[in-house]
């Protein structure tokens, strides 16, 4: 393409991202602006719904990173069998659908699950604490441990061995190594992950709506799904739906200003480095702590496994409903990640140009920024704005398949900025010079330079995108219907209705099928080397 069209590929993925958010949230003010907020504050459910939103938040922040630190410390410690594989499970918790680890948390600590069966083989009586509040912490901690341990182990390694040595030679106690060395090292990091942690749990919709066991547990999403769907109360939906906007622009607000620039030593720690590996307390402390958080985090994926591997599985297969699940989750999830791929292209192509070519900076994070504008939009609330604001011209259940592909589609756009923004701007550094001086552009310049350079971030990027698509609750729980079901929605029915053996088979279809879909996107898509960088 031309350089004097450079500005064609950004404008129309930026006026397809405006028309889908900016119509939505113009919907929620105007239906919203019917309730005043004195009267939602006068209801002492709703505000129960709103302390309560915040308050698991917190609870799930706070375990998590409380798990977190020691075994970040921990794992930096130890070289174990397996620890590598640990490291690339914590990593995968990140894209598996909910709703399928919440299947695996039902299989572990749900009333027939494993826990009360070893309860019952040594003769206790049966527990029953997974819905409600502790049900939806022990969701949560699955999910923002490992990423929060994850985060903070890079933290360590950073830390350079030449301080390990010093230490070591000073005597330092395992409590002044905490002080002097690791934590400098992590606080750094903490508040940004703990304000990203809060809004990821503050945002939860699929864990709250499985394990919130009643009206004590709702969120402040599900409520809007429920004066949605259940009641039709379309002002008391907007309202919910513009407070749950404005609360998560702060928290967005806040994680970028709590954010500051890490540097790492690019010499990486030794694990022999560390003065307190040798330690029998520490030792015996490391040891406690990685039981405690294995047994929280890999009997769930354990049971999906098992469970999908029972007898009845085949009767179960042949359920031509798991079937058509399966066809609809697929192409909506094949066109949103083909969707958020390209809508993520035009704006970096028009937004590097405007930073290198032109030295617009402001202007091309502007337009960057715009595809980020959906961390502010959960997927329930921005598929509440598109119900409300296409229901009078349209049937929403009709158009509902096309409807979950956009609003999946634009949940993707930030993990595409961030996999395909860096490479992009390297081509263009790197090879404008001679891409001009050999009169290489358009089309030609795509073929034989970019795609073969791009091809590993695509795939990333259309693989994450994908797995995101294939676990969505949120937009399928507004839009489904009879006509329109996907696995994650199937699933949800048959975790209600206590149909486990088909839920079990729905879990590991859908398990199949992320992983499959990730490992095939990546490896064909990506090229034979993809895993390796």
């Amino acid at each position: 393409m031309p350089n004097r069209y450079w500005w064609l590929p950004g404008s129309l993925s930026l006026l397809g991202i405006l028309l889908l958010t900016a119509g939505p949230i113009g919907a929620l003010l105007l239906q919203g602006g019917q309730m005043s907020l004195g009267k939602v504050l006068a209801d002492p459910y709703l505000r129960h719904v709103i302390w309560f939103s915040f308050y698991q938040a917190l609870l799930s922040t706070l375990l998590s990173l409380l798990l977190a630190i020691p075994l970040a410390q921990a794992l930096s410690r130890r070289y174990f069998p397996g620890r590598t594989l640990l490291l690339r499970l914590f990593g995968l918790s990140l894209v598996l659908p909910v709703i399928l680890v919440v299947f695996g948390i039902v299989a572990v600590h749900g009333r027939q699950g494993w826990v009360n069966q070893l309860l019952g083989l040594i003769g206790l009586e049966p527990v029953s604490y997974l819905y409600g509040l502790p049900g939806i912490l022990l969701a949560h901690v699955f999910f923002n441990m490992p990423l929060a341990a994850r985060i903070l182990l890079q933290a360590i390694e950073g830390i350079p061995q030449s301080q390990w040595r010093m230490a070591s030679q000073l005597g330092f106690s395992g409590w002044q190594l905490l002080r002097w060395l690791e934590w400098p090292a992590m606080r750094g990091t903490l508040p940004a992950l703990a304000s990203m942690i809060f809004m990821l749990c503050f945002t939860s919709f699929a864990t709250v709506m499985a394990l919130g066991g009643g009206p004590r547990s709702t969120t402040l999403e599900v409520a809007i799904y429920q004066a949605l769907r259940f009641d039709f109360d379309l002002p008391l939906a907007g309202m919910l739906a513009v407070l749950q906007l404005l609360f998560c622009s702060g928290f967005l607000l806040l994680q970028y200003w709590l954010t500051r620039p890490v540097l790492h030593s690019p010499e990486r720690q030794l694990l022999s480095a560390r003065p307190d590996r040798h330690w029998r307390g520490v030792y015996l402390w490391d040891l406690l702590v990685l039981s405690l958080c294995l047994v929280l985090f890999l009997p769930p994926l354990l049971a999906i496994i098992v469970s999908g591997l029972n007898p009845s599985l085949w009767t179960a297969l042949s359920s031509s409903l798991l079937w058509r699940a399966t066809a609809s989750s697929l192409l909506i999830a094949g066109g949103a990640g083909l969707l958020s791929v390209l809508l993520t292209l035009g704006l970096l192509s028009s937004s590097r140009h405007l930073r290198l070519r032109l030295h617009h900076r402001i202007g091309a994070a502007l337009m960057e920024a715009t595809g980020s504008v959906i961390l502010v939009l959960p997927a329930v609330v921005l598929s509440t704005g598109l119900f409300i604001l296409l229901r009078s011209s349209f049937d929403v259940f009709t158009l509902g398949p096309l409807l979950v592909l956009l609003v999946n589609a634009l949940m993707a756009l930030p993990y595409g900025l961030r996999a395909l923004q860096q490479p992009m701007e390297r081509i263009a550094r790197q090879y404008d010079r001679l891409c001009t001086s050999l009169d290489i552009g358009g089309l030609n310049r795509l073929r034989q330079l970019e795609w073969p350079l791009l091809r590993k971030p695509a795939a990333l990027a259309l693989a994450l995108a994908m797995m995101l698509s294939l676990g969505d609750l949120s937009a399928i729980a507004m839009f489904g219907s009879q006509h329109l079901q996907t696995l994650p929605w199937l699933l949800y029915q048959q975790l209600g209705n206590y149909q486990m053996t088909e839920a079990a088979a729905t879990s590991l279809i859908l398990l199949l099928l992320s992983l499959g879909l990730f490992i095939l996107i990546e490896g064909v898509l990506g090229g034979k080397d993809a895993g390796t960088r």
